[in-house]
């Protein structure tokens, strides 16, 4: 993108390099600054002052947006038996069971976004490798269930 247009210069008029915003005043000020059509990203940089090589000082988080991402993603959960209520209680819109699998490899159904397997079920999830993974649907085991 080329720095030199209109809503830009004036976008950059509203903005200090030297002073230092508070997250309040940061993001009225990016709301203030937006001048595209469409949504635009705002990145985050912190120092939190730690030492990353220490596994007690690591930090891995995700941010839940307060409306989303606009798109209802549909989860279907390889799993069989308890593990199976325990998904569709948690919100799964698809439990993949034998039935389901059948469908997969044999009508190449795909209407969901992420495939999630329980350990148990990997063995028989690995044979939808050449259906799903075409399509980056390749379930990943969740570990510790």
């Amino acid at each position: 993108m080329t720095t030199d247009t209109k809503h830009y210069r004036a976008a950059a008029t509203k903005f200090d390099r030297q002073n230092y915003y508070l997250p309040d005043e940061a993001l009225q000020l990016v709301k203030a600054m937006a001048y595209a059509k469409f949504d635009e990203t705002v990145e985050l940089h912190a120092r939190l002052g730690i030492d990353p090589r220490h596994s007690d000082q690591q930090i891995r988080t995700t941010v839940l947006l307060p409306h989303g991402l606009g798109k209802v993603v549909r989860v279907l959960v390889f799993a069989e038996g308890d593990a199976a209520r325990i998904a569709q209680d948690a919100g799964a819109d698809h439990i993949g069971d034998d039935e389901v699998i059948a469908r997969i490899a044999n009508e190449g159904w795909t209407d969901f976004d992420v495939a999630l397997a329980v350990p148990d079920m990997m063995k028989k999830v690995g044979r939808l490798g050449k259906v799903l993974g075409r399509r980056g649907l390749i379930a990943e085991p969740k570990p510790g269930r």
